[in-house]
């Protein structure tokens, strides 16, 4: 079997939440997987001893954690070189929205634009609101961003809106991509609803839990 790594951001933990996820069912499927969060410099980080690599992150006030779009955007080749995912946990993936829908694919693509890479295969997981662990101040911006997408404003409680299933559909998918292009058996049975590249206009928003 590979060896995947998983280099990833995240602001409050749900992207956290979502590679773990990937990380067991990648296992599952025999794989050896390596979960590294990106914090500071993506250069201590080597994607050369792994067969494939998923990078994950999310939206927040607009854009994607700068140091994970550093990590793509200095090892570029070697993610073009092998199997990869990429993955953003966002509050409007839990929209009907079309409009935020199609805010979240354009993330998408100016992600790949501003780092020269774009992944084989793309995941887009609705987050969290976890108003019990914000401050004041960012409670009150939760809010109103919410308010805009899930309409979900009660402050006295948490909301999560990720679909497992989904997420577990996505690993077999990659599980699934792995085996193409390396050779390496699979045996995914799980439907998903992973989007290739080529359908990231159906990628879902950006969202506050990450």
């Amino acid at each position: 079997m590979s060896t995947i790594l998983v280099p990833y951001a995240t602001s409050e933990g749900q992207t956290a939440r979502v590679v773990d996820r990937i990380a067991d069912r990648l296992r599952e499927h025999g794989h050896t997987v390596e979960l590294v969060q990106i914090e500071r410099d993506p250069a201590d980080v080597s994607t050369a001893d792994y067969d494939a690599v998923i990078v994950a992150c999310s939206i927040h006030t607009g854009r994607h954690q700068p140091e994970i779009v550093a990590f793509a955007e200095q090892q570029r080749e070697a993610l073009s070189s092998r199997p990869s995912g990429f993955v953003q946990v966002s509050l409007s993936a839990a929209s009907d929205d079309p409009e935020r829908r199609g805010e979240a694919a354009g993330y998408v693509e100016e992600f790949f634009a501003e780092t020269g890479w774009r992944a084989d295969l793309v995941g887009s997981f609705a987050g969290a609101l976890r108003y019990s662990e914000y401050n004041f101040l960012l409670r009150f911006v939760m809010k109103r961003i919410a308010k805009s997408s899930t309409g979900d404003t009660d402050t006295s409680r948490d909301y999560e809106y990720t679909d497992w299933d989904a997420v577990d559909a996505f690993a077999d998918d990659f599980a699934d991509l792995v085996a193409e292009r390396l050779g390496v058996p699979g045996d995914a049975t799980v439907a998903t609803d992973a989007t290739p590249t080529s359908a990231a206009d159906d990628t879902p928003a950006a969202s506050p839990e990450r």
